[in-house]
C-alpha cells in the first residue's frame, strides 16, 4: 500500500485535517516524510490504527481512553474501558426512555375527553411515573458502519440549547504565531512561559485565551501550517518578541463548547450558524485581526496553565463570529 497523503486520508475518512494533526500531536497515530515530499504522509499501519480510532470515537469512548486502548495488548483494560462505557449508555438510555414515556403518558391524558392535565402537580406526575414499565430496546445484531455513523451524527447534533450568544469585548492581547508541523505546540509552550513569566495570573486573573488556524491548513497538501494565540494582557504592558502587541476588536459570537481534540464538531457548528434564523456567520469584515471568522477559546486558563501546560483535559468555547441577519 502506498503512503497517503494527509489530505487523501483527510477525504477518505471524513476526518479534518486538524483533527489528524491533533491525534498525532497526543500520540495516537503518527506520519512519515519522505525525502522528496515536503507534507505529512501515512502508511498501512497508521491507516489501520485511524480507523480503529475512528471507530471507538463514533463508540463515544474518550480518547484518553483510545489512548490505553491502542497502546497495551490486555484485553482486560479494553474490557473495563466498553463495561464503563456501556454502564454510562445505559444509564442515558434509562432516563432517555422514562422522558419519553412520561411525554407519552402526558399526550394520552390530554387527548382524553375533557381531560386536564396539571403539569405542576406533583402527585399527577409521581402516579404517571409509578405507573411506567421498564422499556426494552432490542438492537440489531448486524450493525453496519453507516448504521454507526447515522447514529453518532444523531446523538452529537447541535441543538439551539447547545449555542450560547455571546460578547467579546474590545481588548488588548499579546500574540504569538509560528507556522510549522508543530506550531500548535510551540505556541502553547511559549505562551505558557510568557505567563509565568509576566506572572499574569497575580496581574490579570481575568486573563482570555484565543487561538485560530493561520494559515489554516487546509488548503493544501503541505504538512506546515500555522496557528496564533493570544493572550490577554493590561493596555500599559510590554511585549517582547516573538511576541507582538494587538488591541482586537472583539463582537458578537456564538460559542459552543467541547472537549479539547472534538474539532469534528465545527463542521456541525457552522452548519448550525448558517442555519439561524436571526443570525448568521460574520466573515471577516468586522474581524480584521483573525483569519475568517472562527476562533477558539481556551477555558480555565488559570487553573490550566498555573498547574500543567498539558491541554489534553483542556475544554474550548468554539466560537464564530455573528451578526444579526438583515
Amino acid at each position: 500500500m502506498e503512503l497517503q497523503r494527509i489530505s487523501q486520508v483527510s477525504k477518505q475518512f471524513k476526518i479534518s485535517t486538524r483533527t489528524l494533526r491533533y491525534y498525532e500531536q497526543i500520540g495516537l497515530i503518527q506520519s512519515t516524510f519522505k525525502e522528496d515530499y515536503s507534507y505529512r504522509t501515512y502508511d498501512e499501519d497508521t491507516i489501520f490504527q485511524l480507523k480503529q480510532i475512528i471507530v471507538l470515537r463514533k463508540l463515544r469512548i474518550p480518547l484518553k481512553s483510545i489512548a490505553d486502548i491502542l497502546k497495551t495488548e490486555d484485553t482486560t483494560l479494553t474490557i473495563e474501558i466498553f463495561q464503563q462505557n456501556l454502564s454510562e449508555i445505559g444509564d442515558e438510555i434509562t432516563a432517555l426512555e422514562t422522558i419519553k414515556s412520561v411525554i407519552q403518558s402526558f399526550i394520552k391524558c390530554l387527548n382524553l375527553k375533557n381531560a386536564k392535565l396539571q403539569l405542576l402537580d406533583n402527585e399527577s406526575l409521581l402516579e404517571i411515573v409509578d405507573s411506567l414499565t421498564t422499556s426494552k430496546i432490542n438492537f440489531k445484531e448486524d450493525k453496519t458502519m453507516d448504521d454507526l455513523i447515522k447514529a453518532n451524527e444523531k446523538l452529537n447534533k447541535i441543538t439551539d440549547r447547545d449555542v450560547r450568544i455571546i460578547y467579546i469585548p474590545p481588548m488588548t492581547v499579546a500574540s504569538i504565531h509560528k507556522i510549522g508541523s508543530i506550531a500548535e505546540l510551540e505556541t502553547g509552550d511559549l505562551l505558557y512561559q510568557f505567563i509565568k513569566d509576566k506572572n499574569l495570573s497575580e496581574v490579570k486573573p481575568d486573563i482570555r485565551h484565543f487561538g485560530f488556524n493561520n494559515p489554516n491548513g487546509q488548503l493544501s497538501d503541505m504538512s506546515d501550517h500555522g496557528y496564533e494565540r493570544w493572550i490577554s494582557i493590561p493596555e500599559n504592558m510590554t511585549v517582547e518578541q516573538p511576541f507582538t502587541k494587538k488591541k482586537i476588536s472583539g463582537g458578537l459570537f456564538a460559542a459552543y463548547m467541547i472537549p479539547m481534540g472534538m474539532f469534528e464538531e465545527w463542521g456541525e457548528f457552522w452548519n448550525w450558524v448558517e442555519k439561524n434564523k436571526k443570525y448568521e456567520p460574520d466573515n471577516r469584515s468586522g474581524h480584521p485581526e483573525m483569519i475568517g471568522s472562527l476562533l477558539e477559546e481556551h477555558l480555565n486558563v488559570i487553573s490550566q496553565y498555573t498547574n500543567s501546560p498539558d491541554e489534553k483535559s483542556l475544554q474550548l468555547d468554539l466560537l464564530i463570529a455573528i451578526k444579526e441577519r438583515n
